[in-house]
């Protein structure tokens, strides 16, 4: 941030928060550091939209796991970002890697808008999460590349999971660019709508949700959404306030 007199209002304000107050200025411009800064967050953003996702990586840490890896009908980075729809459907020549089973639930992790997000958190997160789930059949985890949220209840659908969780990179913004999503859906088949669904968001310790709340709060939403047959606007999320209670 930029350096301003001891007695600046704003100082303390901006120990709480990464939004871009009180910044200062140079005549009728904003100060050089701040202008920097700025033009830093706005190309560490467009890197992560477009920085090729590692999926091998990723394998290879979750290889005790069996990961799949799969990709959309998006050939490249430029049809996924033309095409949302494509990046909802799965690549036909990948559709023979997913066997139908009884699982309750299974995990995708997905490059989404941010592959920067999906490498840094997507497996420390699915770590944490699975001891939660003890006594649950889960499905072996599925890597996406060029994936949209949707994707999910294509690859959930094809497994005969009871439910999808799709760990994917979140739209980068001018704060954040490593933000990791999580999105759940019951039953999950292509055509489900938004609304049925819910969403954890802004996981990217330190600054944003930390690996085991994250864990905590998403294992709570399965929990309850196995036992009310149900995910979405009915389902929310009472799992913070019960912890505080």
């Amino acid at each position: 941030m930029s350096k301003l007199p001891v007695n600046d209002p704003w100082a303390r304000l901006r120990g709480f928060t990464k939004a871009r107050i009180g910044l200062g200025r140079a005549g009728d411009a904003p100060p050089l550091e701040s202008l920097l800064e700025f033009q830093l967050a706005h190309a560490r953003a467009r890197d992560a939209v477009h920085l090729p996702f590692d999926t091998d990586a990723i394998k290879d840490v979750l290889e005790d796991l069996n990961p799949i890896v799969v990709a959309s009908q998006a050939d490249d980075r430029a049809t996924y970002l033309r095409r949302p729809d494509l990046g909802r459907r799965l690549a036909s020549e990948d559709a023979a890697r997913l066997t139908a089973g009884r699982w309750d639930a299974a995990f995708v992790i997905a490059d989404g808008l941010s592959a920067t997000a999906v490498m840094a958190h997507a497996a420390p997160v699915l770590r944490a999460v699975l001891p939660k789930l003890k006594g649950w059949s889960v499905a072996p985890p599925v890597i996406a590349s060029q994936a949209r949220v949707a994707l999910g209840d294509d690859i959930g659908e094809r497994l005969n999971a009871v439910m999808v969780a799709i760990l994917i990179g979140e739209r980068p913004g001018l704060s954040a660019a490593d933000s990791l999503g999580i999105y759940l859906t019951w039953q999950p088949k292509i055509g489900r709508q938004d609304s049925e669904r819910n969403c954890l968001s802004s996981i990217h310790p330190p600054d944003g949700m930390l690996y085991e709340d994250a864990a905590a709060r998403f294992a709570w939403l399965m929990h309850e959404g196995r036992a009310r047959r149900l995910t979405g606007i009915a389902l929310k999320d009472e799992g913070a306030a019960l912890a505080l209670r």
